[in-house]
């Protein structure tokens, strides 16, 4: 079984939306300033789950965009610590320093955690899931057109969701994708980024989802390509790397540009 969302950085900031509870579950809502659900975004989080700072900074960003926001508990309160995120897949500068030691330490640690972690979240509890707060959100009144936003683990069920479940999807490296067979029934605009340094989605495998979109003539699909970009790029990128900050910009605008476009009323 293969890894997934490790690396990245935690970003700084104090997120400005608020907890609520919706179909049972756990939900960081940020609002945009004039209140309207008209334009709902579903955000669907990576193996660090709802709390993640960056992943509630980039839920207000959005809501200032002009999107209501949910970002959902999808792991039941059982989402892997952010710990993990900084000793399992340290930044590039520490990675080069580290002895054999450390990083035989490191990948002992990810054997672990991350395996037996997937293990108790198959598809088959977490699709559900998903699909039941889409539901939920679906019946709250003043809901429009539902988008969903996925990364990392979360971006392949934004593909499935785009399976005619939602009216437009954005997944930036999602892993764990079976190629081709996750693209074959999406019926939905769906927009996807990847980062040609991502080790965990080959630029092969990249190039094969990309082909199958392309052949869906009657469904809008964008596929981008950051370069020099690894796995995770969008969401916890280094803020003190200017590359690396531009592609999170980037990233951002891509993700709310199509859902102005697809979300439109």
């Amino acid at each position: 079984m293969g890894s997934c969302c490790l690396s990245g950085h935690i970003h700084d900031g104090k997120p400005v939306g608020r907890e609520e509870q919706h179909g049972g579950i756990d939900v960081y809502v940020s609002e945009p300033p004039n209140g309207s659900k008209a334009k709902t975004v579903i955000i669907l989080c990576d193996i660090f789950g709802w709390k993640l700072t960056n992943t509630r900074l980039l839920a207000d960003q959005y809501a200032k965009a002009g999107f209501y926001v949910y970002l959902p508990d999808l792991h039941e309160g059982d989402s892997i610590d952010f710990d993990f995120l900084q000793s399992a897949e340290p930044p590039l500068k520490v990675r080069e320093q580290q002895s054999v030691v450390d990083k035989t330490a490191a990948g002992a640690k990810v054997a672990a955690t991350l395996p037996p972690w997937l293990l108790k979240h198959p598809e088959s509890k977490s699709l559900p899931i998903i699909d039941g707060f889409i539901n939920t959100v679906k019946y709250i009144p003043g809901t429009n057109k539902i988008g969903t936003l996925g990364f990392c683990w979360g971006g392949r069920y934004a593909i499935l969701s785009a399976h005619g479940k939602v009216d437009a999807a954005v997944a930036f490296h999602p892993s764990l994708v079976s190629v081709p067979n996750d693209l074959q029934d999406v019926s939905r605009p769906l927009s996807i980024g990847h980062g040609d340094k991502d080790s965990l989605t080959s630029n092969s495998d990249a190039e094969k989802m990309k082909e199958v979109l392309d052949s869906k003539k009657n469904v809008p699909s964008q596929f981008e390509i950051y370069h020099d970009q690894v796995h995770g790029f969008a969401l916890r990128g280094d803020f003190s790397s200017e590359k690396d900050k531009q592609a999170m910009d980037t990233a951002e605008k891509q993700g709310q540009d199509w859902f102005h476009k697809y979300l439109a009323e």
